[in-house]
């Protein structure tokens, strides 16, 4: 995609995508809830994939927090590793790996979080996994 902005402009856009983005993965390595939450636009937007009954588009910072809640809630996730920080003038991106716990079964999941910027906040998420019918099973 071609952008009409300057290279100068193109670099700073790209380090405020960066910034908000470690920002979160920093707080989400710590397992600090609060700080994560405050990473979130309050207009932020959830697409989350899939043929379970968590899947679809969550608007509204509660309405997102209260399913990547409910995610958390059924699958015990846990964060095993950041893999990966990409950023670019209008996306960032974390990869990451996650365990999911559920009725005695594990598994290990790579997920890749793509994030929309605005103000430098998370404003929108969408939620790509490795292995979609497994992380259905797990949340249906």
């Amino acid at each position: 995609m071609e952008s009409n902005r300057s290279g100068i402009e193109n670099q700073a856009a790209i380090e405020h995508t960066r910034q908000a983005v470690r920002r979160y993965a920093k707080a989400w390595l710590a397992g600090d809830r609060a700080a994560l939450a405050t990473c979130y636009h309050d207009d932020f937007t959830l697409h989350y994939f899939g043929r379970n009954p968590l899947a679809g588009d969550h608007s509204g910072k509660a309405a997102a927090l209260g399913v990547l809640t409910e995610v958390t809630r059924r699958t015990n996730r846990k964060l095993l590793a950041i893999v990966d920080i990409m950023a670019g003038p209008e996306r960032g991106a974390l990869l990451v790996r996650e365990r999911f716990e559920r009725d005695g079964k594990t598994a290990e999941v790579e997920r890749l979080l793509v994030y929309a910027v605005r103000d430098g906040l998370l404003g929108e998420c969408w939620v790509y996994d490795q292995d979609q019918a497994l992380v259905d099973a797990f949340l249906t």
